[in-house]
């Protein structure tokens, strides 16, 4: 039996366009450029064997390269607009990479730079969680969230109807919280999927997905006044603090995507 370990990509997204933030992606928090942290991260990582950042930007390209990435190509500026999705984004960087470096990872990683405080430890069990599971198309890291759909509404012109009914309770929505079924919000920390996924299912999670729930707070930059908060949790972190509990930059909510 071989002993060489699986191909396993990171793939970091970083565009340079951005509104909330001008040149976000390059901006410099606690001494670095934000996207420094998460291919440092990667390259930290046991399980991960080559780290890609896919950018249409040459100064987050540069940024890229002096962090330790690879940047093997360019990403087209129609993969780089704000209504671009990801499964675009993979799909080309797949694609380049199977034709011209006939280049095929057993699995990606997916870190986005807007997130940049993260356990390299917890990547890697999110890697082997994978591995240990072949019939899985993708797996997601979760947190318990914040707010229940189960209290949610849709309104259709005066008429407001339930976004979602537990099945054991038509009267979910007037139901304590505590007796809800729990939900997850997923929060953007790792996730990790094969290449069939995008490539033949057209999807960014496919059919089966794996749960990585984690209990770790969520850093994420979106506005400029989240860098005071990221900067003091990247300050305890390096001197192995507990961050500071009230610092609401740390949030499962707001990672949609």
């Amino acid at each position: 039996m071989s002993d060489q370990k699986p191909d396993v990509l990171a793939l970091i997204p970083a565009r340079g366009g951005s509104k909330s933030i001008p040149r976000k992606n390059v901006i410099e928090v606690g001494g670095h450029p934000l996207i420094f942290y998460s291919i440092d991260q990667a390259l930290q990582c046991t399980n991960i064997t080559r780290v890609i950042v896919t950018t249409d930007d040459d100064e987050i390209a540069k940024a890229a390269l002096d962090s330790g990435a690879e940047v093997p190509f360019e990403r087209p500026s129609e993969l780089a607009t704000d209504t671009a999705q990801d499964i675009g984004v993979f799909r080309h960087a797949l694609e380049w990479l199977e034709e011209h470096e006939s280049y095929v990872p057993e699995l990606v990683v997916h870190l986005r730079p807007t997130g940049p405080i993260r356990k390299v430890e917890l990547i890697d069990q999110s890697v082997e969680m994978m591995l240990a599971n072949p019939e899985a198309d993708s797996l997601r890291s979760m947190s318990i969230a914040e707010l229940t759909p189960y209290k949610m509404w849709h309104i259709d012109g005066d008429i407001a109807s339930p976004v979602v009914v537990d099945p054991n309770n038509s009267e979910s929505h007037s139901a304590p919280r505590q007796s809800l079924p729990p939900v997850f919000w997923q929060n953007g920390y790792v996730d990790v999927l094969r290449p069939r996924t995008v490539l033949e299912m057209n999807s960014m999670v496919g059919n089966r997905v794996l749960p990585f729930v984690i209990s770790e707070p969520i850093y994420e930059l979106d506005y400029p006044d989240d860098i005071p908060g990221l900067e003091a949790a990247l300050a305890a972190r390096s001197s192995n603090d507990p961050p500071n509990p009230t610092d609401t930059t740390s949030s499962g909510i707001r990672h949609a995507r």
